[in-house]
């Protein structure tokens, strides 16, 4: 006969989808109800992602009906983890904080900066993008953002916003978008000291840093002025980019900062009839993420519509939703995401589900 006990033993042996780790152990199981043989079921997650969210249904549900459950009720609280905001933190609102370098010009970085946030606003966190390329601002085209951010009480800047995501660029603050940015370093400092304290960011749970080429000061600043959760570090397959991007992943070991991950660009092409072709060689981004020590998250393909789109203000993933390109950018995503959530878990002792914040929604399985 079906009870409480008996279901609650039916759950305890159900895995967290992102820790594999049973839920109740580690808290992400809170609390089991049950009126007849319909279960209530309280969890939380760290992500709002659906893969996530769908996964923990599936199993929640498959364990429940294998005992006569034939309803159950998912109240989900979405709480995504925080890195360690110090007092004087230029972004507390911000959870993570995330780097994207390449160390070498040319490799399709801010295209992917862009379509990374993007995909990260797919699976419903609340995105930031901070154009940190001071020298040469791609982040206004791609996006297709103009105009000036305004100053609503008069001390902080409103970052603009499209496709639900805040933005930052020196780029809107040009008079002329041709014109040259010709500043020493300290102004540079100044200028990105600005972008991190003077705009109002708000609650974030992933600001996403768009940085220029190199292993210069941009990213020493970044490392000095806030706590990075981590960075994702992008190439292209051939020889020489990779020899700049070791130098970038030697630079972020120096400094303390993790690489999360590494993205290939411009991998592969694939031809009408089906043919694959390695244009700029292979196995360059695997190469990188050996000697970085971290996972290759994901291989971009050539395809057309990625630069087209970038250059109308439309990127890839908001274009074209369902397309290809869109996939490979969103399965980067989910796999960042999850390197992020991991971390944050070894980081708190591996116990319990790590700190953070973040609304409830209401789903219901049948």
């Amino acid at each position: 006969m079906l009870d409480l006990p008996t279901l609650e033993a039916a759950l305890d042996p159900v895995l967290d989808p992102v820790f594999e780790k049973p839920m109740r152990a580690i808290g992400s199981l809170l609390e089991v109800k049950l009126e007849g043989t319909k279960a209530s079921l309280r969890i939380k997650l760290p992500s709002p992602s659906p893969t996530i969210e769908a996964k923990a249904r599936r199993r929640l549900e498959e364990a429940a009906k294998r005992v006569g459950v034939t309803e159950v009720v998912l109240d989900i609280q979405v709480e995504v983890p925080t890195r360690e905001v110090l007092g004087d933190d230029p972004v507390p609102g911000v959870r993570n904080v995330i780097l994207v370098m390449s160390g070498k010009g040319g490799v399709g970085k801010s295209t992917t900066a862009v379509n990374l946030t993007l995909a990260l606003a797919k699976l419903g966190h609340r995105v930031g993008l901070l154009d940190a390329d001071i020298y040469g601002p791609s982040i206004p085209t791609m996006m297709g953002v103009s105009g000036q951010p305004i100053s609503k009480d008069g001390k902080r800047i409103s970052p603009l916003e499209r496709f639900g995501v805040k933005m930052m660029s020196i780029g809107f603050l040009l008079e002329d978008e041709k014109q040259a940015v010709v500043w020493r370093g300290p102004m540079l400092h100044g200028a990105l000291k600005q972008f991190l304290e003077d705009v109002d960011w708000g609650t974030l749970d992933f600001l996403v840093l768009d940085l220029p080429p190199g292993t210069g000061d941009v990213a020493l600043t970044m490392a000095q002025k806030l706590k990075v959760t981590g960075v994702v570090m992008v190439t292209t397959p051939q020889e020489v980019a990779l020899q700049d991007v070791y130098k970038s992943v030697s630079m972020c070991h120096k400094l303390s900062l993790p690489i999360l991950g590494v993205v290939e660009n411009m991998s592969y092409f694939v031809d009408p009839a089906g043919g694959r072709h390695d244009l700029f060689g292979k196995g360059g981004g695997q190469k990188i993420a050996d000697f970085a020590q971290a996972p290759l998250l994901g291989q971009i393909p050539i395809v057309q519509a990625v630069r087209e789109q970038g250059d109308k203000g439309f990127p890839i993933v908001q274009a074209q939703p369902d397309g290809e390109v869109t996939a490979v950018f969103l399965s980067v995503a989910e796999a960042l995401v999850e390197k992020v959530l991991k971390d944050h878990f070894e980081r708190t002792g591996g116990e319990k589900l790590p700190a953070g914040k973040g609304p409830t929604r209401l789903k219901i399985m049948r």
